[in-house]
Parts: C-alpha cells; sequence; structure tokens
C-alpha cells in the first residue's frame, strides 16, 4: 500500500557550544543584546517531517510517498534519497529559494536556541494532493500553513483516510481550523505538550476529539504512548533502548510505525508497538536519519521488548 506523507523537507544545521549561555548573556543587557557563541562542534543532518517518515517508514519496508517543496540546494539530500529508493516524484523545486533550514546551537545544560528559515516550504501549497494516483492512506505532518489547510481538504475530497499531525505547526492555526483538520482526519497524533495544547485551542478533551475520530494517539516521551479508540484508552509501553543519545526525530520514526501499521491492517496494540520500537530505536542515534535496521533486526527487538512475535 502507498503512503503520501505531505510535509516538510528541511536541513538541520546543529551546533554545540562548550559553555553555557547564562554566563554570556546579561539579564539586564538584553535589550542591545550582542553575543557570539564559539561552536566548535557542528554537524549537518537531513531533516524534516516528510524526509524523517518516508525515510523510518522504508526501512520498515513500507511504500511511501513523500510530498514537499524543496531549493537550489537540495542535491545532497535528493542522492541520499536515491540510495535509500525513496521516491521524489512529488518532491518540486522552488528555483530561486533555499530548503528549509534549522540551526540550532545547544549549550552544557541542554538549552536551545533555534533560527528556523522555512524557504521553500512556503511554496508546499503548489503541490496538490488530488492529482496523485494509487495512494491509500496518508499523513499530514507539518508543513507550510497553506499547504496543511489544502492538503487536508483534498485527502478528504479524495476519500484518502489520513493522519493529521500538526506538530510544531499547531501554534499557526485556531479553533475553526483544528475543528476542520479534526473533521476530515481519519487518525489525529500528537505529543503530550501538544495534546494540552490541541485541547485549549478546541475546548474539547481527548476523549471529546477520539469521538470524531478512527483513533486518537498521544506520545509520552519514556512513558510510552496512549491511542484513544472505540471509547478505549489503549497504553502502549516503550520500548527497550540501549541508550538514549538524541530524541529528535523519535515522534517522525513512531508516525512512520503508525503507518506501517495502519498499512499493513494490524491491530493498535500491535501498531503502536511496532511505532514505539521505532523510535526507541532511532533515539539510540544522533540525527534523525543516521540509525537503521533490518527487518530481522526489528522482528528480533520487538520480541525483546515486548514478549511477542512480529512478522513484518
Amino acid at each position: 500500500m502507498s503512503v503520501l506523507i505531505c510535509g516538510s523537507f528541511a536541513y538541520d544545521t546543529i551546533m554545540v557550544f562548550e559553555d553555557r549561555f547564562k554566563n554570556h548573556i546579561l539579564p539586564d543587557q538584553v535589550h542591545i543584546l550582542n553575543v557570539c557563541f564559539v561552536v566548535p562542534a557542528m554537524r549537518r543532518e537531513f531533516g524534516g517531517c516528510a524526509g524523517n517518515i518516508a525515510y523510518n517508514l522504508k526501512l520498515l519496508g513500507g511504500d511511501p510517498v513523500p510530498m514537499g517543496t524543496v531549493g537550489d540546494d537540495f542535491q545532497t539530500y535528493a542522492e541520499w534519497m536515491d540510495r535509500h529508493a525513496i521516491d521524489r516524484t512529488h518532491v518540486t523545486p522552488v528555483p530561486g529559494t533555499y530548503t528549509a533550514q534549522a540551526y540550532i546551537t545547544t549549550d552544557l545544560d541542554d538549552n536551545q536556541i533555534t533560527a528556523f528559515h522555512p524557504g521553500a516550504m512556503n511554496e508546499a501549497h503548489r503541490n496538490r494532493v488530488d492529482v496523485i494516483g494509487g495512494v491509500d492512506l496518508g499523513i499530514l505532518a507539518p508543513d507550510g500553513r497553506q499547504a496543511m489547510i489544502e492538503h487536508s481538504r483534498q485527502y478528504a475530497d479524495r476519500g484518502i483516510p489520513f493522519i493529521f499531525d500538526p506538530g510544531q505547526g499547531l501554534p499557526m492555526f485556531g479553533k475553526e481550523e483544528l475543528d476542520e483538520f479534526i473533521d476530515q482526519a481519519s487518525y489525529v497524533t500528537v505529543n503530550d505538550y501538544e495534546s494540552r495544547l490541541l485541547q485549549e485551542r478546541t475546548g474539547r478533551d481527548l476523549e471529546a476529539i477520539a469521538s470524531q475520530v478512527e483513533a486518537m494517539i498521544v506520545t509520552r516521551g519514556g512513558e510510552g504512548s496512549r491511542i484513544y479508540t472505540d471509547g478505549q484508552v489503549l497504553e502502549i509501553p516503550a520500548a527497550r533502548v540501549d541508550k538514549v543519545v538524541d530524541p529528535t526525530g523519535c515522534g517522525d520514526a513512531y508516525r512512520a510505525g503508525l503507518l506501517y501499521g495502519l498499512s499493513r491492517r494490524f491491530d493498535w496494540e500491535t501498531t503502536g508497538r511496532i511505532a514505539a520500537l521505532a523510535g526507541g530505536i532511532k533515539i539510540e542515534r544522533n540525527g534523525t536519519q543516521n540509525h537503521s535496521f533490518t527487518r530481522e533486526d526489528f522482528a528480533r527487538r520487538f520480541r525483546a521488548s515486548f514478549g511477542s512475535s512480529i512478522e513484518l
């Protein structure tokens, strides 16, 4: 089953400041702030929700079809996707722009200062869901604001079941828009913080939101996740991990697991555990697309984490 992944592509430039911001920012002088942080450690990663979800879904053996907009600097990312046999048919270049960029500086207290340039992502509404054939399932991940509104409606008009995953884009939308997303979606997934913001913005609790969709999924980090479906709340445990290195991108890996389970028509208990393990494997490596596994490795770790077998 082909899975359409509407969302962003981005480069993440991650820098480490080997000191603490508080030692260099004078609280009473922030109105004339002028500081420079020397960052000896730096790495550049492939990122963006569509790219991350597609990468993880491909590892699981799924058939991802990512859709997004990119800039003139996308060539190295394109080559990476080609090496992993990820479809680029609906990755649209926008001449004269940069691919979305996040510049993240982290200090020794794990505080972060981030600058984000959306670039080509602002033109993501140029792509259209309704011109893509052979798609049976989709996800609406964080992207340009207008793109998320239009793609949600296009999914609904085509009758394609999809996951609404607002992520860090949630603050862009008010109650009326969020109500429309929920009404059009088949599934909603958020993390614990986003679930609180979603409830505040819509004026509805999780059970009320869940009653509007087939399932409402809330991830809770190391405490696992909850799936609200058919009037039940399923508690999904976190997977066993060897070490916690970098949580960045774990949510996208989890969502790839959801999509894989849905595409294979597994029950929610199994689907949630696949998602949990996908996120757990990612957390063991820096970056969002530097981890890898075979399907045999995944099945072995699934048994070790949950005590049951799975055939991907």
